[in-house]
């Protein structure tokens, strides 16, 4: 796996909005992909594979099912700062990972959360994200 995905070239953090001295949690990732996913990192970015104290600035939840996002989604969109972000990375159709997610179910469970979506990004070849971030008028204080 390469750190740019897609076709664009920019590297995966790039992409995330990972910047130098970001705290980020890789929700759910594979074993597999976890270990490469955001390499290279820029300077001082902290990753955890488990929930920690929060906030984070950027949360990567990997999830394969509606059930999996429903169960997760309140408490990672919680653990964002108040400018940070949830990417929610879903299997792609053509990955050939059983999965009853799209773009439209992750809004569907997400927006009444008060995130809205403002971006999608190719994260590897099997995996697809889509960016949250706090509406504007919902943001915390």
């Amino acid at each position: 796996m390469t750190s740019s995905a897609g076709y664009s070239g920019t590297p995966l953090p790039a992409k995330l909005g990972i910047r130098p001295g970001s705290r980020v949690l890789l929700d759910g990732a594979p074993p597999q992909l976890a270990a490469d996913l955001l390499v290279p990192l820029p300077d001082a970015v902290t990753i955890h594979r488990r929930a920690g104290r929060s906030p984070y600035d950027v949360v990567v939840a990997f999830r394969r099912t509606r059930a999996d996002l429903v169960r997760g989604l309140t408490a990672d969109v919680k653990r964002i700062t108040t400018s940070g972000a949830v990417w929610v990375a879903w299997p792609k159709r053509a990955s050939g990972v059983a999965t009853d997610l799209t773009e439209d179910v992750i809004r569907d469970v997400a927006l009444p959360l008060g995130v809205v979506d403002v971006k999608v990004c190719a994260i590897d070849a099997t995996w697809s994200g889509l960016k949250l971030v706090w509406r504007k008028e919902n943001r915390p204080a």
